[in-house]
């Protein structure tokens, strides 16, 4: 059967990106019935990295995607790979254990070498610079920040980090803003866009079949009578595993699955390049995340531009500037930039679980997800869809570890969801008043 002509695309909202990333051919919708070994939901770095795994092992693998490779989250974050989860490892201890504790921490790391050997083994150009840092803008952030340092160090042997003030800090990001800082060299940052579809080509090198403009409208589970069947408006996939790898997108595809996150809403910019002043602004050319709940994040792009991110929603909205939010926030930070122009501004959604740690999870009939990586999404997804990949195919040795994090779900829409939203709203800006 005849493909039908790709559907109109969505413009990226991240324009930048989208504009400085290689062009991208969109790939037409599905059309009639397929089989497969694995069907994945979503072409973000969860989807594209269980493609990818399972196409390294030989196995015929779908991917269907409502949008275009990396329209969402991956397509448009702010391009940092850092260490770890977001719940700190001590809080991960005592929720789960020394034991389980040590090996996560393992696992983050490990995600870190996932990504550097996909993006040489593929030739992935996405900008591969190293270094991050976590700034402070008070003393006794700055405290908390070494005594999380230490206490990598005591429990996971991490020794990575270091704590900078002063014209040391100042070396790195000139803003007057900042107290202090704690320097990790082993996390980096990258053009998240240019990520994704390397990703991408790379598992259709190895055989998987993407399909875009795709969304899936209805997942039937496997049973005793064939497998599991995944609609969409003009076709079907039917697959030994239906692997969700939609994060914040998910909506009410699988409901028991999208409860266990809560999609929240942030904001990115770009400046046009800034020329000699983008060395100015960030000497050490690091990648920076403030210390504190509703923080900044910012880095330079290959060519000079301040990409830009911060603020949040927690009832997903996106407003018509999303630009507006960040201006403020941006000469807080740089007051000596003055009035730049961005060149561009997006807002987007991130998957927030209870604990602010991913989320595994599966269902019978070959159901499983992976998602709620809670803004540590850059290297965790990839290697979340890499454990999704290696459950489907029988290895479940990592999926169990990470499913045994302990996650309750959100409340449905309806008052009481509205209230802990309204909670967690006063509480985020309690800790920001301190």
């Amino acid at each position: 059967m005849t493909p039908p002509p790709a559907a109109p695309a969505a413009p990226h909202p991240a324009a930048t990106y989208d504009r400085t990333a290689p062009a991208w051919t969109r790939r037409p919708p599905l059309d009639g019935a397929i089989d497969a070994d694995a069907c994945v939901i979503g072409a973000g770095y969860t989807g594209l990295s269980a493609a990818l795994t399972l196409a390294e092992r030989g196995r015929r693998v779908v991917v269907l995607e409502a949008q275009e490779v990396g329209w969402g989250a991956s397509g448009r974050n702010g391009g940092q790979a850092l260490s770890g989860f977001q719940p700190e490892m001590a809080a991960l201890r005592r929720a789960v254990g020394a034991a389980d504790a040590g090996s996560l921490w393992e696992l983050a790391e490990s995600a870190k070498a996932l990504l550097r050997a996909r993006i040489a083994r593929y030739a992935i150009a996405c900008d591969l610079r190293p270094r991050a840092l976590y700034a402070a803008l008070t003393r006794g952030r700055l405290a908390s920040l070494e005594a999380v340092g230490a206490d990598l160090a005591r429990h996971h042997g991490y020794d990575r980090w270091r704590i900078v003030r002063g014209a040391e800090l100042r070396a790195l990001v000139d803003s007057p803003l900042y107290v202090g800082g704690l320097v990790d060299e082993d996390a980096a940052h990258l053009h998240p866009l240019k990520l994704a579809r390397g990703l991408a080509r790379a598992a259709e090198t190895l055989g998987a079949r993407l399909f875009e403009g795709c969304p899936a409208v209805a997942v039937t589970p496997g049973s005793a009578s064939g497998p599991a069947r995944v609609r969409t408006a003009e076709g079907e996939v039917r697959a030994g595993a239906v692997l969700l790898c939609a994060n914040a997108y998910l909506g009410g595809l699988v409901p028991a699955a999208a409860r266990f996150v809560l999609p929240v809403a942030t904001f990115v910019a770009a400046t046009a390049p800034l020329g000699a002043r983008a060395q100015a602004l960030i000497p050490g050319d690091v990648a920076v995340a403030e210390a504190r709940p509703m923080l900044n994040y910012f880095r330079l792009d290959a060519e000079g531009r301040l990409i830009f991110g911060g603020g949040g929603d927690v009832a997903a909205r996106i407003p018509g500037d999303p630009g507006a939010v960040l201006r403020k926030r941006l000469r807080a930070v740089f007051p000596q930039l003055g009035a730049v122009p961005f060149e561009s501004a997006w807002g987007g959604l991130v998957a927030l679980t209870r604990s602010t740690a991913p989320q595994l999870g599966r269902l019978p009939g070959g159901l499983s997800w992976a998602h709620g990586y809670s803004g540590h999404g850059l290297l965790l997804s990839s290697l979340c869809g890499q454990i999704l990949a290696e459950a489907a195919d029988g290895d479940t040795a990592r999926f169990d570890l990470l499913a045994r994090l302990p996650h309750r779900p959100f409340p449905p829409a309806g008052r009481v969801r509205a209230a802990l939203l309204h909670a967690v709203a006063a509480a985020v800006r309690f800790k920001e008043a301190l």
